[in-house]
């Protein structure tokens, strides 16, 4: 917790959103527009997403798997083929138990990912040492990984191969930045929801550009 000792409630209230505001407005989102294109053409052409965090940012990669997987479409078998991996506790639990925490989620990848998947971790610090093994096995399977990060960015940043770092000393303003960033992708992804359909049906087919670079 980082939050400093206010008065009154409003006067937190007031301070904290002008902080989270400040935050986005002077945001490069080019990382997180190369993420949008990547998602369609998981949504495109069959791509596996896998999401991870600890904590409260694994609360989030859960909701936004469900995001992903229906509110992006509501279409019956309309949907990217994602998958939270902080969702399953009889998973998390036996690996914790047998191989150690820091391998809960490298290892299902190492099961579950294939090459050309994507990984999006979500981290506060980004030195969780299961987030930190999670890309390094995203990298070594082939998949492209996408982190959301708070803080310096920690190790996860340099592992990344896409970081979306918004530099904040708060854990709770961290955290809200993974779901502004995650409904920004899910209504974005709902307006092309039209094209994808119409390929799916053997329609005209729906140019995908994906950015060629994004600066770390």
């Amino acid at each position: 917790m980082n939050a400093r000792a206010f008065s009154t409630p409003a006067r937190l209230f007031g301070d904290y959103s002008a902080r989270l505001s400040a935050m986005l407005e002077g945001f490069d989102w080019s990382p997180v527009e190369r993420l949008a294109y990547d998602l369609l053409d998981c949504w495109q052409t069959g791509r596996q997403v896998f999401l991870a965090g600890n904590g409260g940012s694994g609360g989030n990669a859960n909701h936004l798997a469900n995001d992903f997987l229906y509110a992006l479409s509501k279409t019956p078998g309309s949907g990217l083929r994602v998958h939270s991996l902080s969702a399953n506790p009889s998973v998390i639990t036996c690996l914790a138990n047998d191989e150690g925490y820091d391998q809960v989620f490298s290892l299902q990848l190492a099961v579950l990912a294939r090459k050309g998947d994507v990984l999006i971790a979500l981290s506060g610090s980004g030195n969780s040492p299961n987030i930190v093994r999670a890309l390094q096995e995203a990298r070594t399977i082939g998949m492209t990984s996408y982190a959301v990060l708070g803080y310096s960015g920690g190790s996860a940043k340099s592992v990344a191969d896409v970081p979306i770092h918004f530099g904040v000393d708060d854990i709770q303003i961290s955290e809200d930045t993974q779901m502004i960033v995650g409904h920004m992708l899910m209504q974005w992804l709902y307006g092309q929801r039209g094209g994808v359909a119409a390929l799916a049906g053997g329609g005209p087919d729906l140019q995908i550009r994906l950015p060629s670079t994004v600066e770390k």
